[in-house]
């Protein structure tokens, strides 16, 4: 099987998996958001990162030392950055929905995550068919994903007053736009760290789990923010005993199966892009965008988000969840021409 096909399918599951990791918040309502978070802060960027790479990857002081711990330095700024980001990520979704918060917090995550490597670093792939089929799928994916947002607008006047309790829509979709810029830092993450890859590469690990190098510094970065806001939301609203409030067990699990399909999708679209080519985090990245949010728009229909919004919202919605379709050919095929 080719390798393009091989990347291509890993970013498929990776982004079904994305998609997905937000749905258990809806069925952990007992405890705050700041209780559920802090879980998934654990479990997603201390637990699990630590744990693969020192599993997968031989030595990773040495990776870094030989690579430059200035270049480590950098990856955890984009960690960091994007720590702060997924604060207003998990803010969003708890405002708005898991479909219009993904929606627009994604395109604007493909725009930033896939035009700057392109612009900055293969800017002579521009004028080259495959250049030129890859911004035209990220074109159709910034249209697909305006679509969607326009659908959630429409939802949410057709729903009419808020559920008590929420921030003001205008409110969560600043959310949005912070925890969308704040995404694209992942992806850059993987760009700019790309000779901690290749020096890992260098000392024997496979190219499938060279991206583990990069995720570590990353991911614990990213998570020094969250267990900071987490921290202080519990002390002030005195939401630490929620933790053992009666009927919240099964909750631990659904918290660390948050993390793992986040964490599960992030590795799989870092594996996923050593097998893509050249391009490999320029045309991934908005592949792997719309794939959630075509998964988030499926889980928001399952879950009720849409209920009671009358049918315009829905067909607009639809058409948006097309366009993302139609785009995730164009930048296949895209992929098979570098």
């Amino acid at each position: 099987m080719p390798e393009a096909t091989v990347g291509l399918f890993m970013i498929l599951v990776a982004g079904v998996m994305n998609g997905s990791f937000a749905v258990p918040m809806k069925f952990m309502q007992r405890w705050a958001w700041e209780n559920t978070w802090l879980m998934w802060s654990i479990c997603g960027l201390f637990v699990f990162p630590p744990l693969l790479t020192f599993l997968t990857v031989p030595s990773p002081m040495s990776i870094y030392q030989q690579a430059g711990w200035n270049l480590v330095a950098a990856v955890a700024a984009c960690g960091a950055g994007w720590g702060i980001s997924a604060v207003f990520i998990g803010l969003a979704v708890d405002a708005v929905g898991v479909a219009v918060s993904f929606s627009i917090m994604l395109g604007l995550s493909a725009a930033l995550g896939s035009l700057v490597p392109l612009l900055s670093r293969h800017s002579d792939k521009i004028a080259t068919p495959a250049g030129m089929l890859a911004l035209a799928g990220l074109a159709l994916v910034l249209v697909g994903v305006g679509i969607c947002a326009v659908a959630g607008k429409q939802r949410e006047a057709a729903l009419g007053a808020r559920t008590p309790g929420k921030v003001p829509v205008f409110m969560g979709l600043i959310y949005c736009v912070i925890g969308g810029i704040g995404s694209g830092l992942v992806n850059l993450a993987l760009v700019f760290g790309d000779p901690i890859l290749r020096t890992a590469q260098a000392q024997g690990v496979s190219k499938v789990w060279s991206p583990n190098a990069v995720f570590l510094p990353l991911t614990l970065a990213a998570g020094i923010p969250n267990l900071l806001y987490c921290g202080y939301l519990l002390r002030k609203n005195h939401t630490g005993e929620r933790f053992h409030a009666v009927g919240t067990s099964s909750y631990w699990f659904l918290a660390a199966l948050m993390a793992f399909l986040w964490f599960g999708s992030t590795i799989l679209y870092g594996a996923a892009t050593t097998n893509l080519g050249e391009l490999g985090t320029v045309l991934g990245w908005p592949l792997f965008m719309s794939l959630i949010v075509i998964t988030a728009a499926v889980w928001g229909m399952l879950t009720g988000e849409w209920k009671g919004s009358g049918q315009k919202p829905r067909i607009v919605m639809a058409c948006g969840v097309g366009i993302l379709v139609v785009a995730i050919f164009v930048l296949s095929y895209a992929g098979r021409q570098v």
